[in-house]
C-alpha cells in the first residue's frame, strides 16, 4: 500500500485554485487574542493565544461553569439560597454589595457575577458549593483539565490577583463556547444589561461589556481588568447564522478594549462568509478498487459541507484527496475511505471525510486475475492486457 495524493479539481462545478489575494491578516492591538467562527469552528485569529495569563475577572467564568453544572446537575436550582460569609462580604474590587445576613439565590448570584461582576458573589458560590474557596479552586482547576483547557490554573474563584490565577486566551474561548453550547438555558443573562440588586448601589447596576449597546448582535460575554492584566473581554456575536467568539487582554483602557473589540467583530462578519462546498452525494473524485467485482468507486462527502471563506476568495479554492491505493474490496457503500483537504490562504487547512458512493463485492477468479495483471503492467511500464 502507497498514499496516492489526487489534484481535486471538481467541487462545485468547479473547484479551481486559482490566484486570487488572500485576505489580509488581523493586526490586533491586544497583548494577546483568539477568535474562533463558532458555526463552523474556523479559528480566525490567535496572537500568543497559548500563553498563560493573569485572566482578571475573565476567569469568572470558570467559577459560573461550575454554577451551571450544578444546576444541570440537580445538587442546585435557580431558588436555591447561599449564605454570605464574613470573607465574602469583605472582598474587595468589584462587588454586590452582599451582607452576612443576606441569602442570595442562585440567579440573584449568577446576574451578580455577570452584570455586576461582583467579587463577593464568586465567593458566596466557591463556599455554597465546595465548603470553602481553596477547595473549590482545586475543583476547578480539575474540570479545566478534563475540559482541555491546558493552559490554565486557579487559586481563587474571582480571578484575583494571584501567581497561580492564569489563564490562555485559547482556554477561554474554549469556556465561552462551552457556555453557549452547553448551556443555552442560561447564557441570556449574559446579554443583561444592569442588575439593581436591591437597589444597594444605584451607581453600580450596569454591564460593564462595551458592546451590548453597539447593535452589532453582541450579546456576551466577560470583561476583566487588574493592573496587572490590562484590559481584557471574553465576548461572542451574533449576525445571520454565524456566531464568532473572541478574547483580549493587555490593553491600556476601557477604550481602547471596546474600539478593539468592535473593530474585530466588524472584521470577522466583514472579511469572512460561509458557503456551502460541497453537497451530499456529489461525486468528487474517484478511487480504483482492489480485487472487486467493479473497478471503482466514486468518493462523496456523507453531507452538505458548509465552510468559511475569506470574502475575496469564495470562489477559489484548492484541495486535495489522500486515501490509501489501492483500496480493497469488500467496501460498503457509506464507508470512510479518504480525506479531502481543503487549503485556503490565512485559514487552517479543513479536512472532510469521504465515503464511498457504493457496495463493492469482493471479485470472483477473473477480476482478480485482472487486476493482478494491471498491477503489474503498471509496475513494469508495459500495457494492459485483458484477461479472457
Amino acid at each position: 500500500m502507497f498514499k496516492q495524493v489526487l489534484r481535486l479539481i471538481a467541487i462545485f462545478t468547479a473547484l479551481v485554485a486559482c490566484s486570487v489575494p488572500a485576505v489580509s491578516g488581523y493586526d490586533s492591538a491586544a497583548r494577546a487574542a483568539y477568535m474562533v467562527d463558532l458555526t463552523t469552528g474556523t479559528v480566525l485569529l490567535e496572537k500568543d493565544a497559548d500563553a498563560p495569563l493573569p485572566p482578571a475577572s475573565m476567569s469568572k467564568l470558570m467559577t459560573l461553569n461550575m454554577l451551571f453544572e450544578a444546576l444541570q446537575d440537580g445538587r442546585v436550582t435557580l431558588e436555591t439560597q447561599f449564605s454570605v460569609s464574613s470573607r465574602a462580604k469583605a472582598m474587595g474590587g468589584s462587588t454586590m454589595f452582599l451582607n452576612e445576613t443576606d441569602r442570595p439565590t442562585v440567579a440573584e448570584l449568577i446576574q451578580g457575577i455577570i452584570v455586576l461582576s461582583g467579587n463577593d458573589a464568586c465567593v458566596a458560590v466557591a463556599e455554597g458549593l465546595a465548603g470553602s474557596e481553596s477547595a473549590f479552586a482545586r475543583l476547578m482547576n480539575d474540570r479545566a483539565k478534563a475540559l482541555g483547557m491546558n493552559n490554565s490554573t486557579f487559586a481563587n474563584a474571582s480571578g484575583w490577583p494571584d501567581p497561580n490565577q492564569r489563564m490562555s486566551m485559547r482556554d477561554l474561548g474554549i469556556l465561552a463556547s462551552r457556555l453557549i453550547t452547553e448551556f443555552p438555558e442560561y447564557y441570556g443573562y449574559f446579554g443583561q444589561k444592569e442588575f439593581p440588586f436591591d437597589n444597594r448601589a444605584p451607581d453600580n447596576r450596569h454591564n460593564r461589556n462595551p458592546l451590548l449597546k453597539l447593535g452589532i448582535g453582541a450579546d456576551g460575554l466577560k470583561t476583566g481588568h487588574t493592573s496587572e492584566a490590562g484590559y481584557g473581554l471574553v465576548g461572542s456575536a451574533v449576525q445571520g447564522k454565524r456566531r464568532v467568539v473572541f478574547v483580549i487582554t493587555g490593553l491600556n483602557s476601557e477604550k481602547e478594549r471596546a474600539e478593539e473589540a468592535e473593530r474585530m467583530v466588524n472584521w470577522a462578519f466583514r472579511q469572512f462568509v460561509q458557503k456551502t462546498v460541497i453537497r451530499q452525494g456529489i461525486e468528487v473524485a474517484r478511487a480504483s478498487i482492489w480485487m472487486g467485482d467493479q473497478p471503482e468507486i466514486g468518493l462523496v462527502s456523507a453531507n452538505d459541507v458548509s465552510l468559511l471563506l475569506p470574502a475575496l476568495e469564495r470562489d477559489a479554492l484548492s484541495g486535495e484527496v489522500i486515501y490509501r491505493t489501492p483500496i480493497e474490496a469488500p467496501v460498503t457503500k457509506g464507508q470512510v475511505v479518504a480525506d479531502l483537504i481543503v487549503t485556503l490562504k490565512e485559514l487552517p487547512d479543513t479536512h472532510i471525510p469521504l465515503v464511498s458512493d457504493r457496495d463493492v463485492a469482493r471479485g470472483g477468479f477473473l477480476p482478480r486475475l485482472q487486476t493482478a495483471f494491471d498491477v503489474l503492467s503498471r509496475r513494469f511500464g508495459g500495457g494492459t492486457q485483458g484477461v479472457n
